[in-house]
Order: C-alpha cells, then sequence, then structure tokens
C-alpha cells in the first residue's frame, strides 16, 4: 500500500489549477497545528512554530509507521489567518496578523499519537514551542478557492476581487477563516514562481 498522501489523496483541493475563484467542496480534515500573532516575515516566534510544527509532524510520521505499520507524506504548510478587519490582508498590514499554521494529518493518525509525537520531538530538540503544538480538526465544506503563484505579498488583488467582488456576484457569504496552502518552499523556489492555495470557506447567504 503507498504511503497516504494528502495532495494525491485530495488532488481536487490540493492541487487546483485554476487562478480564478471556484467552489470547492472541502471534506472534513485533521491537522497538528500550532498558533501565533504577527508578521510571519519579521516575528521570530513564527519561524519557531513552523519548526516546531515540522519536528512533530516527522516525529509522527515514524511513530505511526512503528505503531501502525502504515505511512504517510508530510504534507504541505497551510495557514489560517485572521485578523480585526479584512482590510488587514488587503493592505499587507502584516503586525496584525493572527495565524494557525497546520499540518494535515491522515484519519488514522490518532491524538494520543499526535502526543506521543509532540513528547518524543520535545525530548529530541530544545524547542519549547514544540509544547504548544496540538490537534486540531477543521470542517470546511463548500469553499471558495484559486491558485495563485507568484509572490506572497501580490495576493492582495486576489483577495480584493474575493470580498469585493466574487462572493456578492455569487450571493456568498464567509463562514471560516482565510486559509492558505503552501505548494512550494519558499527557500529553494524563486518568488515569482511561488505556488499557493488561497481558500475561504463560505455559504449562500439567507
Amino acid at each position: 500500500m503507498p504511503p497516504y498522501d494528502v495532495k494525491r489523496d485530495l488532488k481536487r483541493c490540493y492541487a487546483p489549477t485554476n487562478s480564478e475563484w471556484a467552489l470547492v467542496d472541502v471534506p472534513a480534515q485533521r491537522f497538528i497545528a500550532v498558533d501565533g500573532r504577527g508578521d510571519p516575515n519579521t516575528d521570530a516566534s513564527y519561524t519557531r512554530a513552523v519548526e516546531a510544527l515540522y519536528s512533530v509532524a516527522y516525529t509522527l510520521k515514524f511513530t505511526g509507521r512503528r505503531a501502525l505499520d502504515r505511512d504517510f507524506v508530510v504534507g504541505p504548510l497551510e495557514g489560517l489567518w485572521w485578523a480585526d478587519t479584512p482590510e488587514a490582508f488587503t493592505t499587507r498590514a502584516k503586525h496584525t496578523w493572527h495565524w494557525r499554521m497546520l499540518i494535515s494529518r491522515p484519519d488514522w493518525i490518532t491524538e494520543e499519537l499526535v502526543e506521543d509525537a509532540r513528547r518524543a520531538a520535545l525530548e529530541k530538540k530544545s524547542l519549547p514551542t514544540i509544547a504548544d503544538v496540538r490537534s486540531e480538526s477543521l470542517n470546511e465544506g463548500t469553499s471558495a478557492q484559486c491558485l495563485h503563484i507568484g509572490p506572497y505579498d501580490d495576493e492582495g488583488p486576489a483577495l480584493a476581487e474575493l470580498h469585493g467582488e466574487y462572493l456578492a456576484a455569487h450571493d456568498l457569504q464567509m463562514t471560516g477563516l482565510h486559509h492558505e496552502i503552501y505548494l512550494s518552499d519558499p527557500r529553494r523556489t524563486d518568488p515569482a514562481r511561488l505556488r499557493t492555495i488561497l481558500r475561504q470557506p463560505v455559504r449562500r447567504r439567507g
């Protein structure tokens, strides 16, 4: 049996080709997660959070393999983002952003295994933020989604279109947090070629 790969098994959610907003049905999912606040480009807590998340994810991969004889591919980094006003995103006022960074986990990875992996990772690395990694579940359902290609700071027009045009034109309203899925490694990818999924859970008005 090949390892579980969320990008392959949920291809409609993790491999879109549309650069314009379109609706997709997102199933319930489980994640490991860590929360924070501030500019992801300059705030050291963000870097520590991402490092902690990956430390637990890879420990969890090997913990699950030993305990259940099942394997999975560590998924891409994802993020839920929110602020006091939507304009904080279109104007890129990053110091006001709140974030919850996520990595998907298969349904057969239990909360107990997550806790075991968190403890094991904390013993291996002197990274206190590992203690903040926890389980998280999402059930986003109907969502507007598009693929953004280019620098993160160029997402503003797409988000402005979503908030100012797309939702009203399709009689929709937002029901959850702004969600991004990072398909490219920014350390190895030219900013002009970064691929990021932008997602917003929605429902019909009324």
